[in-house]
């Protein structure tokens, strides 16, 4: 399975409600483990990651989801969840908070925190 591109009607429907969120709750919607990479279409790291994404989006399909979400295009997005650097990912386990990782990982990187984080 390909990333997924989410904009924030997705975001809504996929992972969380925004006025949840902003009370301070968090509460995953997904029905599995999720990656929310947070990007710019003119960043160079962004661009240099987004290959290894898809390949981990592959090797991962039927088990994690992932999903790019454009800073530029979601700007409530980007803001709610304090981007201040592209890129930055998210990990969303079944169960508990997302872990935040700012700047582009080795795919080798993103697998260990992949396994670590959303088993």
């Amino acid at each position: 399975m390909a990333t997924i591109n989410l904009t924030k009607g997705g975001f809504e429907r996929r992972i969380a409600s925004l006025e949840t969120m902003q009370s301070g709750i968090w509460k995953f919607l997904g029905g599995k483990p999720a990656v929310i990479d947070f990007y710019a279409p003119w960043c160079g790291p962004c661009k240099m990651l987004s290959p290894v994404l898809e390949e981990l989006s592959e090797e991962y399909s039927g088990k994690v989801d992932v999903y790019k979400v454009n800073v530029d295009d979601e700007e409530e997005l980007a803001t709610l969840f304090g981007i201040r650097s592209v890129p930055t990912l998210f990990f969303i386990p079944m169960e508990g908070n997302p872990q935040r990782v700012a700047g582009a990982l080795s795919k080798e990187q993103l697998k260990k925190v992949m396994d670590e984080v959303l088993e």
